[in-house]
């Protein structure tokens, strides 16, 4: 399973048509292409991966963004669990050791080891308990099915953090054989001082060339997997039974400022200069993963399923707006957070999150092109919303909702798509603004993820093999169904995935397994 981030349906259609993704294209000649996947309601990574691996949305993953809040939750210092309940919970590039006190991360694999700084704890039957990434996830995954119930399976993984994405192993922490340990946000020597693989690594070069560098750790890895080696290349290995990997260089080439050739020339998805090479890279890359396999003799028994965790928007550079987080303004200035920013983890001592002085029991808000909002005060929420709705204008202090597609989601609506709030994870209220818009105000990015606007949800989605027929699905899916699909796949129930069971969540049409 690849998930390549910011991969729209747009995009696998527009290269196709115009013959610069050869490689997508021959998986598509293999196999269903699904031309309405969505993501579920939430495109953060943490909620599009959350879906891919457990047939679930944050209503039983209980996954809505890396950076997120639980009510339950007592601090990473607070080892009794006799202060104040509710913790900023940041699952991140800092989740590493090497972020400790706030340092920086010197190392690929994050310093080798979790940061205590960033693991909260919970009261378990008495004991308060450290909650790790994997301890966070309320359902299983797929990793952890398959091990179970397979005599011999192996498995294998590789993201974009280090040590945040350890929930992946899901709640047994064991769900995952081969986790590689890379850091996106880990420093580059190569490249001038303070930037990492997510930034230009001589300051001039565009930043979704040092991402190919990061990026190409991990086809390394799948190669090596391949081969009958670990990720490492190091030790002999079973090629995995289930295994893939995460690119971020097109997330990176999409964020770029339009000025400077990221993003898209046009609302119909026309790549820009950063875009258009940075498809090219991944497509290659993947073309070397499939010749690998035909190498080994491993191709034809091999299920390939090419999607992405979110999109990127806005794709229609005309539709950006930039006004700074009007969202947060407002909240702090009528008092629902903190009015000098002193809530969860947002004014550490540090500057930097995970340095261990953040705030207990003070609610917490995540905003990118949507608003995650977590109140301090739960009986407030009609005062809440009262007021967002009357600040709902894009001239300040209004937090431009008023358009098509944008909502307020709060109570019996929050809980029927997402849970109950007054259970400590979910959100008190969701705002998704007007589509374009992202509460910044920064001049380093045009386009962000995270919410349910178009261009975040709609994803590309292609399960191939050399024995299916291509073809062309129209039907609304969503990327949930591919977990329940890999397990078909392998003979094994969908419903051994607990969020597949509580959901409902449907095996993926068209497909002969």
């Amino acid at each position: 399973m690849i998930s390549i981030d910011g991969l729209h349906q747009q995009d696998v259609a527009n290269c196709i048509a115009a013959k610069t993704c050869p490689n997508i294209a021959a998986l598509a000649q293999t196999g269903t292409t699904y031309a309405n996947a969505y993501t579920p309601g939430i495109s953060d990574s943490f909620a599009g991966l959350g879906a891919l691996l457990t047939g679930g949305s944050p209503k039983t993953t209980g996954l809505f963004y890396d950076v997120s809040y639980d009510r339950t939750l007592y601090s990473p210092s607070d080892v009794t669990c006799t202060g104040a309940q509710g913790w900023n919970v940041i699952f991140d590039e800092t989740t590493g050791i090497d972020s400790i006190n706030g340092g920086d991360r010197v190392h690929l694999d994050g310093g080798g080891a979790f940061n205590p700084q960033a693991i909260p704890h919970a009261k378990v039957n008495g004991a308060c308990v450290p909650v790790y990434p994997h301890n966070y996830i309320k359902t299983n995954t797929l990793f952890e099915v398959v091990k179970e119930n397979l005599a011999g399976a192996r498995t294998a993984w590789a993201d974009k953090h280090a040590w945040g994405y350890d929930w992946v192993n899901g709640p047994s922490g064991k769900g995952v054989d081969d986790l590689a340990r890379t850091e996106i946000n880990s420093l580059d020597a190569a490249g001038i001082a303070g930037n990492d693989y997510s930034t230009s690594l001589d300051g001039v070069a565009p930043a979704y060339l040092h991402t190919e560098t990061f990026d190409n750790f991990h086809v390394q890895a799948i190669i090596n997997q391949i081969d009958g080696k670990d990720s490492t290349g190091v030790n002999l290995a079973a090629t995995p039974t289930v295994f893939g990997t995460n690119f971020q260089t097109l997330s990176v080439a999409q964020k770029a400022t339009n000025a400077s050739g990221g993003g898209y020339v046009d609302a119909n998805f026309t790549p820009g200069a950063h875009v258009t090479a940075a498809i090219a890279y991944v497509d290659a890359s993947l073309g070397k993963i499939v010749a690998e396999l035909k190498a080994k003799s491993l191709y034809t028994s091999t299920l390939v399923v090419v999607s992405a965790k979110h999109g990127q928007s806005p794709s229609d550079h005309t539709k950006l707006v930039k006004n700074g987080d009007t969202l947060n303004a407002l909240l702090q200035s009528n008092g629902y957070l903190d009015a000098a920013g002193n809530w969860g983890q947002n004014a550490t001592t540090s500057g930097n999150l995970n340095d261990g002085t953040g705030l207990s029991g003070t609610g917490a808000m995540q905003t990118d092109d949507v608003g995650l909002i977590w109140l301090k005060d739960q009986t407030q929420l009609a005062a809440v919303v009262a007021k967002l709705n009357a600040n709902l204008g894009c001239t300040a202090p209004g937090i431009c909702a008023n358009g098509t597609g944008a909502s307020i989601l709060y109570g019996a609506a929050m809980t029927t798509k997402f849970g109950d709030p007054a259970l400590g994870r979910t959100p008190d209220i969701i705002v998704q603004p007007n589509p374009g818009v992202i509460y910044t105000s920064s001049t380093k990015k045009d386009a962000e993820h995270g919410g349910n606007a178009p261009d975040d949800s709609h994803v590309a989605l292609i399960v191939s093999n050399p024995s299916l027929s291509a073809q062309t699905d129209s039907s609304m899916v969503g990327i949930a169904q591919v977990a329940p699909t890999i397990l078909k796949a392998l003979k094994l129930d969908p419903n051994l995935l607990n969020s597949v069971k509580s959901e409902g969540t449907a095996v993926l049409p068209s497909l002969s397994l």
